[in-house]
């Protein structure tokens, strides 16, 4: 079990039916599908194609409700000079894909060639303080009645010491 977050929030964590209204109205009902993409297809892949859209086929007013549903065609943007093979990837990018969805929902894929942002790189956790930073920002902080107040600030006080160490012995390691 994680243990609770403390400090800023991700302003996906409040907007959750916002996001997903605009992607269901690309016809991307599954949120996952964005947030996991270069897991699900790969980082070789997700670094040039990004799903902009799942197109479902139009759907007949009587239709049979015991009629299996056509699967859709997932729209990627991408990179011109991998369009080619991306072509060639396009069977290992469905089933990936339904793979993660959990059923055959897409069947093919179509490509729209343009400009791609480049991937955010995964952001890295941060090391530990050390316990004599630690201690040093725990005795700093005593005097602050707010339990919660004063575990924030013990964090970062122990951070913010542990920065300032690690820099001035750089600095010693420069001028030696």
């Amino acid at each position: 079990m994680k243990p609770p977050r403390f400090g800023a929030k991700a302003l996906a964590e409040f907007m959750p039916e916002i996001i997903e209204e605009a992607l269901a109205a690309r016809g991307l009902s599954e949120a996952s599908l964005i947030a996991d993409w270069p897991a699900i297809v790969g980082e070789s892949i997700a670094r040039y194609a990004r799903p902009i859209q799942l197109q479902w086929p139009s759907r007949a007013t009587k239709r049979d409700p015991e009629a299996p549903i056509a699967p859709s065609t997932l729209v990627l943007r991408v990179d011109g000079a991998f369009a080619l093979e991306a072509q060639h990837n396009a069977a290992i990018i469905v089933a990936r894909v339904n793979a993660h969805l959990g059923w055959r929902c897409v069947e093919k894929v179509a490509f729209r060639q343009g400009p791609l942002p480049p991937l955010r790189p995964e952001r890295r956790s941060l090391a530990a303080p050390s316990a004599d930073a630690e201690a040093e920002a725990r005795e700093a902080s005593s005097a602050i009645e707010d339990e919660a107040l004063r575990a924030a600030l013990t964090r970062l006080g122990a951070r913010a010491i542990d920065h300032a160490s690690r820099q001035l012995a750089a600095a010693r390691r420069k001028g030696d």
